[in-house]
């Protein structure tokens, strides 16, 4: 264990074998920091919090901050970390509001400069929150989600598994699980096929996600007709995700974007080609 002189480290803290905690920084009371996390210099590990094995807690990073609400809970519930995590500089991540709740973080997640996570947030394994990331309260997010810079969430919305958010989005509905989110938009523009490979879908079940997805989002039925639909069609596999997750959102879904009427796209005459690029119009879906 290293422990630099300038660290305030309360001896009530329970620290595992090989940390380090860096100069200026401050571990409270009630903290369990497992094996072989290091605590950078000035970031602040707060009462309540307690992390696993091999975590990185980058400079002036705040871990374990009370809920930002206008009345301060009596009993603030806990933060829980997994392992693994890198937690870059100038992050906060914040207790739960709820007594005997905890906000969590799974494990292998990167949160890079200045993202943040507030009360009540559960998050899952391998997320990427990319810089000035926002999360309001009781937000969850699925395994794998990406999150771009400057990307906003509002509180009470879910982000499904292997979702990825567009930089500067705005998100104030939940979002599918393997959807891509335009930031300009706030609207799905596709599946997220790369982080669908990287997560080792089959092309049997990339196939079904796309069928689902058409049947989602261009099929013009009503919610309990597509939420049918959808139990009808998919009993297994990644699919078979979307019933479920339509059924417990409390904020409605974030709606496709469609290509506006009039509009134009650049096509190559021969894919082959390196020139020669036409102007076709857009097909409008009847």
């Amino acid at each position: 264990m290293i422990i630099h002189p300038l660290a305030e480290v309360s001896p009530r803290a329970k620290l595992g074998v090989d940390v380090e905690i860096g100069p200026f920084a401050v571990v409270e009371d009630d903290v369990e920091i497992g094996d072989r996390c290091q605590i950078a210099a000035r970031a602040s590990v707060k009462s309540g919090t307690t992390m696993g094995c091999e975590n990185l807690i980058g400079e002036g990073a705040i871990v374990g901050g009370l809920p930002q609400h206008l009345h301060q809970p009596e009993n603030p519930g806990r933060l829980m970390i997994g392992d693994r995590n890198m937690i870059r500089e100038n992050v906060t991540l914040h207790r739960a509001f709820i007594p005997d709740q905890a906000t969590i973080i799974g494990n292998d997640c990167l949160l890079m400069v200045g993202s943040h996570i507030a009360h009540d947030c559960i998050i899952g394994n391998n997320v990427v929150l990319t810089n000035n990331a926002l999360l309001g309260g009781h937000v969850t997010v699925g395994d794998r989600a990406y999150l771009g810079g400057g990307a906003a969430v509002h509180q009470f919305c879910h982000i499904g598994r292997v979702a990825m958010i567009g930089g500067l989005a705005r998100l104030d509905q939940d979002v599918l699980p393997y959807m891509m989110v335009d930031g300009e938009s706030n609207r799905v523009v596709g599946l997220n096929r790369v982080g669908l490979r990287r997560a080792g879908a089959t092309p049997h079940e990339r196939t079904q996600i796309k069928e689902a997805y058409n049947l989602i989002y261009r099929s013009g039925f009503h919610f309990e007709q597509l939420i049918e639909a959808l139990e009808e069609q998919y009993d297994a596999g990644p699919a078979a995700e979307f019933a479920p997750f339509l059924r417990t959102g409390t904020r409605g879904y974030i709606r496709e974007r469609r290509d506006p009427p009039k509009s134009f796209r650049l096509v190559r005459e021969d894919p082959a080609a390196d020139s020669k690029l036409i102007v076709e119009p857009v097909k409008q879906a009847g």
